[in-house]
């Protein structure tokens, strides 16, 4: 595993937030090192999340958790801002994954930045909902979606968003041109 020190903040970015739209997070691991990859840890980050959305409310609407970066869906709700969630995950995850590895000391686990992504309509709504879910299958973690289980597909099967072998044998067409990485 690469972890390097923590290095110096960067000036801040701007990010506009439109009030009751939802947005798509992407948040990669330092140098993509595969911190990850473990199921303790893809279950502390969910329960992280979990903890996050007590205290600044909004909907988790879909996740994916792979082995060095995860995607979310989110609905900030009321003056909740999804810079503030971000930082407050990002955070609390490095605190106790520095405590659980008997870390101590500077330690970069998250790229300093994240990308987001306003969601502008339902058709917007839905293509990243396919491309959270597909992309376990994507990278290769399983040959289809519904054999990955660090994702909210399984929650949208039971629901009956997804026929049972959605994407099964290719990517779905509506996200070709994305690359959300």
């Amino acid at each position: 595993m690469n972890i390097h020190p923590s290095r110096p903040k960067m000036t801040n970015i701007r990010r506009y937030r439109l009030p009751g739209n939802p947005v798509f997070i992407t948040a990669v691991c330092h140098q993509r090192d595969p911190i990850l990859a473990p199921d303790a840890e893809k279950e502390r980050l969910l329960a992280v999340m979990r903890e996050v959305k007590t205290e600044m409310p909004f909907k988790m609407l879909a996740y994916v958790i792979l082995s060095d970066h995860f995607h979310w869906l989110i609905h900030p709700e009321g003056d909740a801002d999804f810079s503030r969630i971000m930082q407050s995950v990002k955070l609390r995850f490095s605190r106790r994954y520095k405590l659980h590895h008997g870390i101590t000391g500077n330690l970069a686990l998250w790229q300093r930045r994240f990308w987001d992504h306003m969601i502008r309509d339902e058709g917007d709504l839905r293509r990243h909902l396919d491309y959270i879910h597909y992309n376990p299958a994507k990278h290769g973690y399983v040959a289809e979606p519904a054999g990955y289980r660090w994702s909210s597909f399984s929650a949208y099967l039971a629901k009956g968003h997804y026929p049972q072998a959605w994407a099964a044998s290719s990517a779905p067409e509506n996200i070709a041109c994305l690359n959300l990485e």
